[in-house]
């Protein structure tokens, strides 16, 4: 790694320390009151800015922050913390070189994968806003195993031999991670009291604990690079719909075949294409 340590920090809402409330989060659905939304975007900025401080002080090289949460723009960027070797992505998908495409910058000469702010997958029980990508998807598999974001988000940096090295989220993500991930360190800052609603420590200790496994995986993965998750090719990747009606308009795409009333599946040639046969998120 003489070229230096590259971080690539892809964060979501949900998980961020000290947010406790749908209202927080899912600030686009009808009712919540602008305050709330306006204290979950200071939580997010809160969080990014202690994460990025741990992960240089650890040793990083260089680090890319991109803000995913509903395709991004929740990050206001004169309020991130200002250092040269930060990059950051206020959308989720952007330009990289002359082709559009999803997580911009990602790419072989990342080190390692941080999915900060994340949560379970669609279904999981005592799990704070579970879902996977979309209300519509049920439920996500990749040569028949089950996955949820976490699990899509690392297969597409394994198209690039990057792994995983560390998630943060709710105790039911950390759970998900640790059974398919068992590399990666986990920051678990909450748990669920039901779908909607969570506890756990206040914000500025979570932020320490966050800090605190940013600094390890830094320095775990400066003595040792973590497989990647690469799935084996030809790559087959199912989505069980909640809906017939969802099922029949994913059923219409080029290379898709409906298995039952409620499910469609595709094979892929690249780890890279896990989604883009589905919605067009990818590379070209």
């Amino acid at each position: 790694m003489e070229r230096g340590l590259t971080i690539f920090m892809h964060w979501d809402m949900e998980g961020v320390s000290g947010l406790e409330s749908r209202e927080q989060v899912w600030f686009w659905e009808k009712g919540v009151r602008p305050e709330v939304a306006e204290e979950g975007r200071r939580l997010l900025v809160a969080d990014i800015n202690s994460a990025a401080e741990a992960a240089l002080g650890a040793g990083a090289d260089r680090l890319i922050v991109c803000d995913t949460h509903r395709g991004g723009g929740n990050i206001r960027l004169p309020e991130m913390l200002a250092d040269p070797r930060i990059t950051y992505l206020d959308k989720s998908r952007g330009y990289d070189g002359r082709s559009f495409r999803w997580m911009p910058g990602l790419d072989a000469t990342v080190d390692g994968l941080m999915l900060m702010g994340h949560h379970a997958k669609a279904g999981t029980p005592r799990a704070f806003l579970p879902h996977t990508w979309t209300l519509e998807w049920a439920d996500f598999r990749i040569n028949g195993q089950s996955v949820g974001e976490i699990g899509i988000e690392a297969c597409f940096a394994g198209h690039w031999g990057v792994p995983l090295v560390l998630a943060q989220g709710d105790a039911a993500m950390g759970e998900e991670v640790r059974a398919q991930f068992p590399a990666a360190l986990t920051a678990c800052v909450k748990r669920a009291m039901d779908p909607d609603r969570c506890t756990g420590p206040d914000a500025q200790e979570a932020r320490r604990l966050t800090a605190e496994r940013v600094a390890e995986a830094v320095r775990k993965l400066r003595a040792a690079k973590p497989a990647p998750y690469k799935p084996a090719l030809p790559m087959r990747v199912a989505i069980r719909m909640d809906s017939e009606a969802a099922d029949d308009a994913a059923a219409e795409k080029p290379g898709v075949r409906r298995t039952d009333a409620c499910t469609v599946e595709c094979e892929v040639q690249r780890q890279c294409d896990v989604v883009k046969w589905i919605n067009g998120t990818g590379v070209e």
